[in-house]
């Protein structure tokens, strides 16, 4: 049977798919995809332009002043010394982020079960995906004072308790959000054969529905760490600062964003110098915890 030259013209191609020639594409539809190709070629060059820039930027003025292993093992030098490192603030950064991790996972998974498996459609999960929306808009630097004055006030002490109490209400609406809709993920059909073969609705989410949205939590927890682990607002009004090695939870810690804020504002070369290579260290730090992100949302078990 002849086709016109004005209907589609069809071929049968592989498993008897019908594949579209392109003499039969509208020109105006052609023009209008590569026109909105174009579009999403340059948009997401602006937006990696500046990510572009502040790492090359960081790394050429903090590679250079790296220097393995005194960089990573020593204190800060006195001002206007050269010799020195910033160990005390990586082993700070990790005690705050350990205690956020361990006050926001539990709260925000557990949250998020009950969001998106026993309490939809409840007045009590509205307030809650409310008060997330909220929270996720917050400047950090309310999240410090929050701290402030519930943890440092009552204690009379800076302490890396506090700051990670901070970086906790911080990350909580991350993984909170992230996880719910991890859940939502999960097909229904999987609910119900659990359900269909006997086992409780608790069993059903701890043994089948987390399971199989796990990575996708695992994404969320550490895109909330990654987040909370550049802030320095909230930190100086709970963990402060510490020139000295410590590994006291309940006691001032220096930490990453903070031995950067300082040492910038210092008018001493080698003290700036200090500040580019924690601020190079802690871009890396972001750079893998997001890469690790997205590794494992490409990651499904079901």
């Amino acid at each position: 049977m002849a086709t016109s030259e004005n209907q589609p013209s069809l071929s049968t191609a592989g498993n008897d798919q019908l594949v579209l020639t392109k003499k039969a594409m509208d020109p105006r539809r052609y023009i209008l995809g590569k026109a909105l190709t174009t579009l999403t070629i340059v948009f997401t060059a602006f937006v990696l332009i500046p990510l572009i820039a502040v790492v090359v930027n960081v790394s050429s003025r903090g590679v250079n002043q790296l220097k393995w292993p005194t960089t990573f093992t020593e204190l800060p030098p006195p001002p206007g010394l050269t010799e020195g490192g910033f160990g005390h603030a990586i082993i700070g950064s990790l005690l705050t982020l350990g205690v956020a991790i361990a006050i926001a996972v539990p709260f925000g998974v557990i949250a998020a079960v009950y969001l998106a498996e026993f309490g939809k459609g409840t007045r009590i999960a509205y307030l809650v995906k409310f008060s997330a929306n909220v929270l996720t808009g917050v400047p950090a630097i309310l999240m410090g004072l929050f701290a402030y004055s519930v943890v440092v006030i009552p204690t009379g002490r800076f302490s890396a308790f506090s700051g990670g109490v901070a970086l906790a209400v911080l990350m909580l609406p991350i993984i909170l959000r992230t996880t719910e809709e991890a859940l939502r993920l999960v097909p229904n059909e999987m609910r119900q054969a659990a359900l269909a073969v006997g086992s409780t609705r608790f069993q059903m989410v701890s043994k089948i529905v987390i399971p199989c949205a796990l990575p996708a939590i695992v994404t969320g927890v550490i895109l909330g760490v990654a987040r909370a682990a550049g802030e320095a607002a909230p930190l100086l009004f709970t963990a402060f600062n510490n020139n000295f090695w410590s590994t006291d939870v309940w006691g001032p810690v220096s930490t990453l964003p903070v031995l950067i804020y300082f040492f910038s504002i210092i008018p001493y070369k080698a003290s700036q110098d200090l500040a580019w290579a924690a601020a190079m260290v802690l871009v890396a730090i972001v750079l893998i915890l997001s890469v690790t992100a997205r590794f494992f949302t490409r990651v499904r078990t079901y």
